[in-house]
């Protein structure tokens, strides 16, 4: 292709509106286009990287005897409510009735799709396991759109979807798919990606992991050991704690903190370590706005996917309001009256000498001791990990936290989708069971945009040649040199009959103006013949990484740009 006829600008300055790297370089390079809020076009150079992409995807999937079909992106909103997420799923999916008044939904994911595509044919046990994918065009009514096409609205997804006999041929085909992804985000140029324990969600299931790529921009925390290889989400990751007693026990006493509301307030002016405070975080229930008040230590979060697995329920940040009864910084647990429903997390278990609030505005209790002050709590893991804490795994205090983009995801699903929606196979014995289910995705976009930001300077994406747009980035400086003009128009041609992917400038702009657009496509292979060049009976080739810069004889051009792309390639 030419770059005097390729769709799409490239420029200078940053957008002010991208906040990530990746998200300014794919604007500026044109890549794509802003449509709506979280909501893209593609240009010509995205569309090739993508396609690649989901080649690679394909051929993975494809060994492991995947079998791709296609599911609508309109569904009825009945398969949902077989499953009982048309309700439970929150406003992230968006719902609208046809002409008819049906109720309809935009397809988020499609493990119902699924579940009714193969229904009738998974009948038998002889049909079992077989696995199902497709690449397609999904929705999320997403909150808070941002960093380009890290978190969208609309987006296209590799999702597979496999089913099994037993919950030991499950997990073998499970193995199958982690290192499946492995290879895939290895091939893409992510190597460095790093695979976590994870929290389920809406998607169900009693283990999933999900698939990271580290980055200080990520949108997800990650905990990672330094002493072993424990790796967590911090939605799933275990808090633990020492409770050590670092204050002799006391007796209770109500005293006055006048004007202090925080923790850290509080804790300054009564001058306690912050690890004896006892704070309260309070929730409401999404469903009836019902409260939920949960005391933990007061130098540690509260972890709301923990709080929500407990509760089996969505909830939301409280409103206190006067009529609630809740004193805001001054909640506590010792006679605390109301209709709530009150948690305690483990970090406060057998810490003899605590302050907390006093539930009358302006007091805390100092000298509180749970067990012997309250009496009869059940402690759970409702804390978010620390860094430097206890590794559930090896003990250790090494634990750190890490920021990073989630590139891909595996879940165990069993037969959450199964049973209700009543797919049921015949085992050997003519007895009836529900098939179960695991579930493994990609958001390709995503992956582009995640490789363009691990792999980039401040002139433009340096794409791996696995998925770039083009091989080798043509640059015919000076063509109104005719002698320039006329050997990289054979060369070009040349290139081409060889199959070799090329982008092939001879406009007449500046050699500053080429080698930026060169840079912000990001093409490995860079060909740059100007008179100076031809004068010296040369070509210049260099790498978009600047790893590799040589002069190549004219004659050996071609072959010398094979060998690289080989070099490259491998």
């Amino acid at each position: 292709m030419k770059l005097e006829k390729m769709v799409g600008d490239r420029f200078k300055e940053k957008p002010s509106d991208c906040v990530i790297d990746s998200h300014a370089l794919m604007v500026r390079g044109g890549y794509m286009k802003n449509v709506a809020n979280g909501i893209y076009s593609q240009f010509p150079p995205l569309k090739r990287v993508t396609e690649k992409i989901e080649h690679i995807i394909r051929e993975e999937m494809d060994a492991i005897d995947g079998q791709e079909v296609l599911f609508p992106v309109a569904l009825p909103g009945s398969l949902w409510e077989e499953s009982g997420r048309f309700e439970s799923v929150g406003s992230e999916l968006l719902r609208f009735k046809d002409r008819n008044h049906s109720q309809m939904i935009l397809g988020m994911t499609h493990e119902e799709a699924a579940v009714h595509l193969v229904r009738e044919y998974g009948n038998s046990y002889t049909k079992y396991p077989f696995m199902i994918y497709q690449i397609q065009t999904k929705f999320r009514d997403e909150a808070r759109p941002r960093a380009g096409l890290i978190r969208v609205r609309e987006f296209t997804m590799k999702d597979a979807y496999s089913f099994h006999t037993s919950q030991e041929d499950l997990e073998e085909y499970y193995k199958k798919c982690y290192d499946a992804y492995m290879r895939i985000f290895a091939r893409v140029g992510i190597p460095q990606v790093v695979v976590v324990a994870s929290d389920s969600g809406m998607m169900g299931g009693s283990i999933s992991h999900e698939y990271m790529l580290l980055t200080p921009v990520g949108e997800d925390t990650i905990v990672l050991c330094g002493e072993c290889d424990f790796r967590a989400n911090m939605e799933a990751a275990e808090c633990i704690v020492e409770n050590s007693q670092k204050l002799p026990q006391e007796e209770l006493a109500l005293v006055d903190t006048p004007d202090k509301h925080t923790i850290e307030e509080v804790c300054e002016f009564l001058k306690l370590p912050v690890e004896n405070s006892c704070k309260a975080v309070v929730y409401q229930r999404n469903a009836d706005d019902s409260y939920v008040v949960l005391f933990l230590r007061g130098d540690l979060e509260a972890n709301e996917t923990k709080l929500t697995n407990y509760l089996g329920c969505a909830i939301h940040a409280a409103v206190i309001t006067e009529e609630c009864g809740l004193k805001a910084g001054s909640i506590g647990p010792y006679k605390l009256e109301g209709d709530y429903t009150v948690l305690y997390d483990r970090s406060l278990e057998g810490v003899a000498n605590l302050c907390c609030g006093g539930n009358i505005d302006g007091k805390h209790y100092t000298g509180l001791d749970i067990g012997r002050d309250i009496g009869g709590v059940e402690y759970g893991d409702f804390a978010k990990a620390a860094d430097g804490g206890i590794c559930p795994c090896c003990g250790k205090k090494a634990l750190k936290i890490e920021r990073g983009i989630e590139v891909g995801n595996i879940f165990q699903l069993g037969t959450k989708y199964t049973k209700p929606m009543k797919m049921e196979y015949l085992d050997k014995d003519g007895e009836k069971h529900n098939p179960i289910m695991g579930c493994y995705g990609i958001g390709v976009g995503r992956l582009a945009a995640s490789v363009c930001e691990a792999s980039h300077d401040e002139y433009g994406p340096i794409w791996p040649i696995a998925i770039a747009p083009w091989e080798v980035h043509l640059c015919c400086v000076r063509a109104d040199d005719e002698e320039s003009h006329a050997f990289a128009d054979k060369l070009y041609d040349t290139l081409q009959k060889k199959h070799i992917e090329v982008i092939y400038d001879d406009r007449s702009v500046r050699a500053g103006v080429m080698f930026s657009d060169a840079d912000l496509l990001g093409v490995p292979v860079r060909v740059v013949v100007s008179p100076r060049n031809m004068k010296n009976g040369c070509v210049e080739i260099v790498t978009r990484d600047k790893s590799v810069s040589k002069q190549v004889a004219l004659d050996e051009a071609v072959s010398a740009i094979e060998e690289l792309i080989m070099t490259l390639s491998s």
